[in-house]
């Protein structure tokens, strides 16, 4: 399964084009499989809250590690209703062999509607081995190694760290359109040039990356 998820606030944006893109091109090269699009930034997750944390404390003391074993840790009202909006989105992460998230650099990093939702989702030692994730990033200024900016680059960082380090996924392919604001900005419209290729590029890139995933399943692999 495809699991789609978009976070841009815009209802236009280079992460949408990108992320849509990607799913057309998945959907036509594997036909039959599921696809499931949500729009996090249209219908926001809430935030976790006390009986979130709850829950995860009786998975830690219970030694429970299995996500098909999670209601066991289930016990309060509370904890029931907080086990309502997370299992969903829960379900559709584990049943995904394909993660793709569409995520836009705000202040440094992503946005919030993308961590509500890595929130409501990790749990204590949970594994994804096996999955693999898609993240199509826009920026709208240059983070690629050596420019100026690299060093403030909290988003694809924090990604690959999240997923390597919470998920011991390292099947994680990152997609980059950058410069996106010589649009709109005048103190760097002189690089629209450049933007143009960095959005070329990755319209490239996601067209590869689907033909490679694609590959890859059709051989067996998860």
């Amino acid at each position: 399964m495809l699991l789609h998820l978009d976070t841009s606030a815009r209802s236009r944006s280079f992460s949408r084009a990108l992320t849509e893109r990607f799913a057309l091109a998945w959907r036509a090269a594997n036909p039959g499989r599921d696809y499931v699009h949500r729009d996090l930034a249209a219908e926001p997750v809430p935030p976790i809250g006390q009986a979130w944390t709850e829950i995860c404390d009786n998975l830690l003391r219970h030694g429970i590690t299995e996500p098909d074993r999670y209601r066991e840790a289930v016990r309060t009202p509370e904890q029931r209703a907080a086990w309502d909006v997370l299992e969903p989105l829960l379900a559709e992460l584990l049943a995904a062999d394909v993660v793709l998230i569409g995520s836009p650099m705000y202040n440094f990093s992503i946005p919030a509607a993308l961590k509500l939702w890595i929130d409501q989702v990790t749990f204590p030692r949970m594994s994804l081995v096996g999955r693999a994730f898609v993240v199509v990033n826009a920026r709208g200024g240059s983070y690629l190694p050596g420019t100026p900016r690299e060093p403030f680059d909290y988003q694809e960082r924090y990604l690959r760290d999240f997923f390597a380090g919470h998920f011991a996924v390292d099947d994680v392919t990152f997609i980059n359109s950058e410069l996106t604001n010589a649009l709109v900005d005048p103190q760097i419209e002189h690089l629209a040039e450049q933007q143009r290729a960095s959005a070329m590029s990755a319209e490239q890139r996601v067209d590869a990356v689907v033909a490679e995933l694609s590959a890859r399943r059709a051989g067996g692999a998860r």
